[in-house]
Order: C-alpha cells, then sequence, then structure tokens
C-alpha cells in the first residue's frame, strides 16, 4: 500500500482542488499604458479610491518594471514567465506584424488549466498562437474601453458554483490612446479619454474630468499646455478603469470569492508617450503592481524589492501550489500533463517548459525591505514589424546600462506616438527643442550605451558612459549584461562578437 499512499499523498499536496486546501482564486487585472499613476502612488491629482484600496489591503511595489514597453511583446512576458527574446514574441502579433511566440513555449493559463484551473481571459489578449495562451473560456462581446461592463461580463464566470478555482486574466484597452492625426487641439481623438465609440459615454462610468493645469507632468516630457492636455485625458481614462477595479471587486465580494483570491493589478508598460512606451527609459519600464494576497497578515505594505513583468507567471504558480519549493520550475506531475506541441511548428529547442526567466515574489509581500531583489533587466526587439531597434538593460539600484545594439539607426517610432500632439509640437521647433530631460534630437538618435544614474539622475539626461569616473561601473554593468543575456539565451548575445 505504500506505493499507492504516497501517490495520494503527492496528489493531495499539488492539487489545489482539495476538500482540506484553501480556495486559491486568481485575478490578473492588466491595464494598456499605464505609468504609476495613482493616490497610492503619490499623485495627490488623479482619483483612483480603488487602486488605492488594493494598496492598503495589499502590497504596492515601488520598484516593478515591465521588460518591455510594447503591449504584446510585454503580455508574452507576463503570460510565459520568458523574456520576449526566448519567448519568439518579438513585437505586435496582430495584422501585419504576426509575431508570435514558439509553439513549445507553455503559458501561465495552460499550467493552471492543467492544474484543475477554471480560466478565462476578458478584455484585451492580444498574443499569439492560442496554443501557447490557451484559456477555457473567453469573455469577449464586450467593449474592452468600457471597464464596468468588462466587469459585469465576468459575473457569471466568478459566481459559478464549481469546487475548481478560477483564473482570471482581465484586460482593459485603456489608457491606451486612441487613434487620429496629430493636432494641436485639446479634444482631437488622438488623445486619452476617448469618450465612447457612440461618443455617450460608457455604461456605469461616471467620468471624471481634470484640468489640463492641475495635472503633474513627469520630468521625461515636456511641460507644455500640449502635453498637460493630453495628461487631463490619460488622468480621466485610469479614473475610468479605476470604476472597473471597483465594480470587479464588489462582484467578488458578493459570490464570497475576494477572501480566497489572490489580486494583482499592473500595466504592461508606462504611458503611450513618447519618452516611455516602445522605449526602455524610466518612463516607459517602471509600471504600477498592486498584489493583495489574501492570506497575508500584513497589510498596507509598500516593498522595495525590485520586481519585473518575468516574475508574474512563476508568482501565480506559486500561489497555486504547483512550483517546486527550491527550483522554483513547475512540478512533474503538472509538466507530464502538458500536451506536445504540434510536428512542423516554429519551437525554441533552448526553451524548457515549466523553467522560467523570472522567479515568484510571493515571499516578498509583507516585508518592507527585501533582501536580493536590487536588480532587474530588459529586453525589448520591436514594437510595429518596422521598428527594429534592439535594447538589453540591465538596472540596478542606482545604475542602469541600456546598450542600444542598432545605435547607428534612428530610433523608430510607433505610429500613434509619432503622431502624439505633444510629440509634434517639440519636434517641429527643431532638433534643439527640450524633450523632458533630453532634446528632440538626442531623443531620436542615440549612443551605443547610455549609463545613468537613476538615483541622482532619475529622468536620464545625463548619459554617463563617456564618464572616465564611471568606466569602472560600465565595464562591470557590460558583463552582468552578457551574464543575462547567457543565462537566457539570447541571440542577441552574438552582437558582441561583430558590428
Amino acid at each position: 500500500m505504500r506505493g499507492p499512499l504516497l501517490t495520494l499523498a503527492m496528489f493531495v499536496g499539488l492539487c489545489p482542488l482539495c476538500a482540506d486546501a484553501a480556495p486559491r482564486n486568481v485575478v490578473l487585472f492588466v491595464t494598456d499604458d499605464q505609468s504609476q499613476d495613482m493616490g497610492c502612488y503619490g499623485n495627490s491629482v488623479i482619483q483612483t479610491p480603488n487602486m488605492d484600496r488594493i494598496a492598503r489591503d495589499g502590497t504596492l511595489f515601488t520598484y516593478a518594471f515591465c521588460t518591455t514597453a510594447s503591449c504584446s511583446a510585454s503580455r508574452s512576458v507576463i503570460l510565459s514567465g520568458l523574456h520576449n527574446h526566448a519567448n519568439g514574441h518579438y513585437g505586435h502579433e496582430h495584422s501585419y506584424h504576426k509575431f508570435n511566440a514558439y509553439t513549445n513555449v507553455v503559458g501561465l493559463p495552460v499550467f493552471l488549466s492543467k492544474a484543475g484551473y477554471r480560466t478565462a481571459s476578458c478584455g484585451k489578449y492580444h498574443v499569439a498562437p492560442k496554443s501557447v495562451y490557451a484559456f477555457d473560456e473567453f469573455l469577449d462581446k464586450v467593449n474592452s474601453r468600457s471597464p464596468v461592463e468588462m466587469a459585469n461580463r465576468c459575473k457569471e464566470f466568478i459566481e459559478s458554483d464549481s469546487d475548481r478555482p478560477f483564473f482570471l486574466y482581465f484586460c482593459t484597452s485603456d489608457p491606451h490612446r486612441g487613434g487620429g492625426e496629430a493636432t494641436e487641439l485639446p479634444h482631437e481623438p488622438n488623445r486619452f479619454g476617448n469618450p465612447g465609440l457612440d461618443g455617450k459615454g460608457y455604461p456605469g462610468i461616471e467620468e471624471v474630468v481634470y484640468d489640463p493645469a492641475d495635472v503633474l507632468v513627469p520630468g521625461f516630457l515636456p511641460d507644455t499646455p500640449t502635453c498637460r492636455a493630453e495628461i487631463a485625458q490619460y488622468y480621466q481614462s485610469v479614473s475610468r478603469i479605476d470604476q472597473g477595479l471597483g465594480r470587479l471587486i464588489e462582484i467578488l465580494n458578493d459570490a464570497g470569492k475576494w477572501d480566497d483570491t489572490l489580486f494583482i493589478y499592473i500595466s504592461d508598460h508606462g504611458i503611450a508617450m513618447p519618452g516611455a512606451k516602445t522605449t526602455v527609459y524610466e518612463g516607459g519600464m517602471r509600471s504600477p503592481c498592486l498584489v493583495r494576497n489574501p492570506y497575508n497578515e500584513r497589510r498596507g505594505i509598500v516593498s522595495d524589492a525590485m520586481v519585473s513583468w518575468v516574475d508574474i507567471t512563476p508568482t501565480i504558480l506559486d500561489f497555486a501550489g504547483i512550483l517546486n519549493d527550491q527550483s522554483g520550475s513547475v512540478k512533474r506531475p503538472i509538466l507530464e500533463k502538458l500536451d506536445q506541441p504540434e510536428r512542423g511548428t516554429q519551437q525554441n529547442p533552448r526553451v524548457k517548459p515549466g523553467v522560467f526567466h523570472g522567479r515568484s515574489f510571493l515571499s516578498t509581500l509583507e516585508k518592507e525591505r527585501s533582501v536580493g531583489w536590487d536588480n532587474v533587466y530588459a529586453s525589448h526587439t520591436f514594437h510595429e514589424i518596422q521598428m527594429y531597434y534592439p535594447m538589453r538593460v540591465v538596472r540596478g539600484r542606482q545604475y542602469k546600462l541600456i546598450w542600444n545594439i542598432a545605435h547607428p539607426l534612428s530610433f523608430p517610432f510607433a505610429s500613434d506616438l509619432w503622431a502624439a500632439p505633444t510629440w509634434q509640437a517639440q519636434y517641429k521647433l527643431g532638433p534643439d527643442a527640450p524633450y523632458g530631460a533630453k532634446t528632440v534630437d538626442s531623443y531620436m538618435h542615440r549612443p551605443k550605451f547610455e549609463l545613468y544614474d537613476v538615483v541622482a539622475d532619475p529622468h536620464e539626461g545625463h548619459n554617463l558612459a563617456a564618464s572616465p569616473q564611471h568606466q569602472n561601473v560600465l565595464a562591470e554593468m557590460i558583463n552582468e549584461l552578457k551574464d543575462f543575456q547567457a543565462r537566457t539565451n539570447d541571440p542577441w548575445a552574438i552582437k558582441w562578437k561583430y558590428e
């Protein structure tokens, strides 16, 4: 009997469905192009009571970073725990861009489904193929810019009387800017704060309108009337999201699921403005991260741990109880349930299912100070398909190194960012016009290395790469960057040998 009993014990220890185990529901709430603009992050103007509620009842990460400030590529990292140079999702997957993950990558929802979870995606998806990022249900037929409607669309899934835990992937399309051409006028369509497809607003939303004179302009953007008008509408969009978040929390509470649910709130990357989105500057990388673990005793923690989006998948799998404690990889019984990718599909033999570039930060949630969480890495290659500009980054507590691999090229612009009124207004003033801590010309034409003291120079205006006093720091960080590329099997590491 020893064999069957041992097998049963292993199953009980692994399975989140066992009657004597606490429920382990997960909600991963991802917004589209939001910086750390919330009341809980110190913004005294923007109204985000529900985001602030999550922070008071959980953990706020001051140093949270995406690994690539591009929507599709970043979401592939969030859902795989792998940098996009390894998972193959180098840029946008839609339309003619056609980037997608290798078919032997195993996405977060697949692991959770094999562990017995019900899984659902609501809102923006933007990754491929579906075999890698497979959900049991797609709660579509809802406007992903209408967050209260989105929350209501999830109600039946949340309220199910199934004894299986659930994973809900909830992704708004706000505060991503709308379409339209560049304009100097404050209420044209190429701005944040779209009032709704029919011009009548969004159901369940009470619009919060901001005065451009009141907004806080970050140091990587120019403090101009045009920029202030855009930020005011961006704030309006963020406040809409907050109301959708509040409705989702209400549904979870009413269903009796709030006290059994890990709730993670992040953005794919920073604000959709030149200087942030598509860059690896702080404005693009630094993002909100609020985590409420219902089983933590300490609440209202502000953590100094440096976490990034490669850590999201391992953290959720750790909460679900399907990670090995020592290695941080997925437990064998789950791996044995995985389907093999179809023959003839494009695969990366260096990718091992269940092994991640990130690690679980679950153990940091009740600590203001965490040891061993002192650096993050970034890996960007494309945004849109015409935007080839690979960059690799190591970012520590004080210094940050950017390697612009294609530095002889001018920095390419996403179509919506090129048309952004704030950028166009400064661009028309000429190459020496200021743009945040940089100039128009220095933003468009970049050197091979950018080294910044992000403590003294948080908006990255003074490149120290050529400074004689910083050559040792530069050399150390180049070696650290090479080690990162070797650990993660980065094909672009070969560029150190030529070009």
